[in-house]
């Protein structure tokens, strides 16, 4: 018997539900999948067939008195308020999915209680690994209780401080990428957008897991080089102080993103994983500024990337026009032979071809 693979998916952002069906779309058809998200949404039009259970969103619940919310957050756990209805009827529902459909491993992308929950009910659990400082007792028991980590990055990537038993019990896919558009050259690019051939031209990528990114310093960035033309591809946040500059211009959410990046010369971007790897599928130069992250998530994976010489990490954004201008030149001499690897297009169906075998050992 093929044994069911259920994924808890969390909802912030799109990242996770779309590495999720990646990697469900490379699974084999005989398997059967179930999804569990407080964000159903996020898999509207998925091809796939799969089980999709919709979750309660705990996220702001409000705890019921003030006794309940003056007890400590144990050590071990991150994010577990007293008192939440909410919080029963995911638990609930969690295991009940669990048990009902017999199922032979849960994929966790990403709650370590969830995980632990998964141990003391005795399901295997694999996690999707994320960077980060993750020392703490709560993160490393979520990692011992599960069968495997699967990291969705190549190892090269990986960090010094990650306990060598743990990396034991990871498996790394290589960059996984859940964009799928064709990549044309830059002089394509540039011709499909309409956009001058030889200026140089900026692209700041942001994303949807967070309040946008600063539009203030993009326009001293603009200012900084009025020869290159700067597109800002996603939302932004504005303080209403902004000075505007002809050659900066907001694109919002655009359908060809893929393109854009070709048509770039250097590339701003957070270290979010999918951006990380778009911009690695592309090869193009990458100034990396991580955003806020639980547990230093970005920043983490931004340090690495430039201790690979993949990247440009700048710890946060310049104020200044010599900074701007120190930054940029420093993007424009790096070596893209140091990124272009961090993408692998085979890394979704090596991740998937992991977790089956994975279920079919432990259940054998």
């Amino acid at each position: 018997m093929t044994k069911p693979i259920a994924f808890f998916v969390h909802h912030q952002g799109r990242g996770h539900a779309n590495r999720t069906m990646a990697l469900v779309e490379a699974f084999s058809k005989s398997r059967p999948v179930s999804v569990l998200t407080a964000g159903p949404h996020l898999f509207d039009g998925f091809s796939r067939e799969i089980e999709l259970v919709a979750l309660p969103n705990m996220i702001g619940a409000a705890v019921p008195t003030p006794r309940l919310y003056a007890e400590p957050t144990p050590s071990s756990l991150h994010c577990v308020p007293l008192g939440l209805a909410e919080m029963r009827a995911t638990m609930r529902a969690i295991l009940d999915h669990l048990d009902d459909r017999g199922t032979g491993l849960f994929v966790v992308d990403v709650s370590s209680e969830i995980a632990l929950l998964s141990r003391i009910a005795s399901v295997p659990a694999a996690q999707i690994r994320m960077h980060g400082d993750r020392s703490d007792a709560g993160h490393l028991g979520s990692y011992e209780s599960s069968v495997g980590m699967l990291a969705p990055f190549d190892e090269s990537l990986e960090q010094g401080d990650y306990p060598a038993h743990l990396r034991a019990k990871t498996f790394y896919s290589g960059g996984l990428c859940t964009t799928r558009d064709a990549v044309p050259s830059r002089e394509e690019a540039r011709a499909r957008l309409g956009l001058d051939p030889v200026r140089e031209i900026v692209v700041v990528l942001t994303g949807g897991g967070g309040a946008g990114t600063p539009y203030a310093p993009l326009t001293v960035g603009a200012r900084a080089l009025p020869d290159a033309e700067w597109l800002v591809l996603g939302p932004t946040l504005k303080e209403g102080h902004e000075t505007n500059f002809s050659n900066l211009k907001e694109l919002g959410w655009v359908a060809n993103v893929t393109d854009h990046l070709a048509a770039a010369d250097i590339v701003i971007a957070s270290a979010g994983d999918n951006t990380v790897t778009e911009i690695a599928r592309v090869g193009r130069p990458f100034v990396v500024i991580p955003e806020w992250r639980y547990f230093g998530e970005q920043a983490r994976k931004a340090e690495a990337m430039a201790k690979l010489g993949a990247a440009v990490h700048a710890p946060g954004w310049p104020a200044d026009l010599a900074g701007w201008r120190a930054m940029m030149e420093e993007a424009r001499r790096l070596d893209l032979t140091a990124i272009v690897p961090l993408y692998d297009p085979a890394a979704a169906a090596k991740a998937a071809g992991w977790l089956e075998r994975l279920t079919d050992d432990l259940w054998a």
